[in-house]
């Protein structure tokens, strides 16, 4: 379990990392805090940030681990790190982009609703959400609320996340960047599924077959 000293350095860290990074391929501050959809977007990162740190979670591998899936987090880095510094280098300039201001408002919007859908499962779950596909102490079927519909929330939080961000910087390779996510995601949700269904068995199999994983009546 991380300690809340360590928790908020790595937020705090991760977050002022992220926005350098953005301001940087974007030529720079004031070029970048000259666009005001850009500077709702700063806002937003920065808020959902705290509330990231104020939902808990964890990266413990709990009780049981699927070690074998690691390598997702290493794919998520990576198109994580394309993803932050691609679309603004790209919207600066003006290499494969959407026109239209419209476009960046409606990618501020995606991006705080992807966010809020990420962290809610957090909030929901506390400690017990890891990072890791692991069975924390205490693991119990959560089936209720947004889990009631989708099975995986956080996950369909960080695409709408991720779009919102592409477009924000009106840009087509962070659009991409955001369809090559669903590779790795598909794997993490398969093992994170049967791990699931060799810690609850046939529970966990009903609650399967009336959910959806991301999208419902759709995947």
């Amino acid at each position: 379990m991380l300690t809340p000293a360590i928790r908020l350095l790595l937020v705090v860290g991760g977050t002022v990392l992220y926005l350098a990074l953005a301001i940087i391929a974007y030529g720079g501050i004031a070029a970048f805090f000259s666009q005001p959809a850009l500077v709702a977007l700063a806002a937003i990162v920065v808020l959902l940030s705290v509330a990231g740190y104020l939902a808990g979670g964890n990266v413990s591998p709990g009780e049981r681990e699927d070690r074998g899936n690691r390598w997702v987090l290493i794919a998520f880095g990576i198109l994580l790190l394309l993803d932050v510094f691609l679309p603004p280098w790209a919207d600066s300039r003006d290499v494969w982009t959407l026109d239209g201001d419209t476009i960046r408002w409606i990618g501020v919007a995606l991006f705080a609703a992807g966010g809020a859908v990420r962290l809610w499962p957090v909030y929901v779950l506390g400690d017990r959400f890891s990072g890791l596909v692991a069975i924390q102490k205490g693991h119990r079927l959560v089936t209720g609320g947004i889990y009631g519909v989708i099975r995986h929330p956080s996950y369909l939080g960080m695409l709408v996340n991720s779009l919102g961000w592409a477009l924000a910087f009106r840009s087509i390779f962070g659009v991409l960047l955001t369809a090559a996510l669903l590779v790795p995601l598909h794997a993490r949700i398969e093992a994170e599924e049967r791990l699931l269904v060799s810690q609850f068995g046939t529970e966990y199999d009903a609650y399967r077959r009336r959910t959806s994983r991301l999208v419902p009546r759709l995947y």
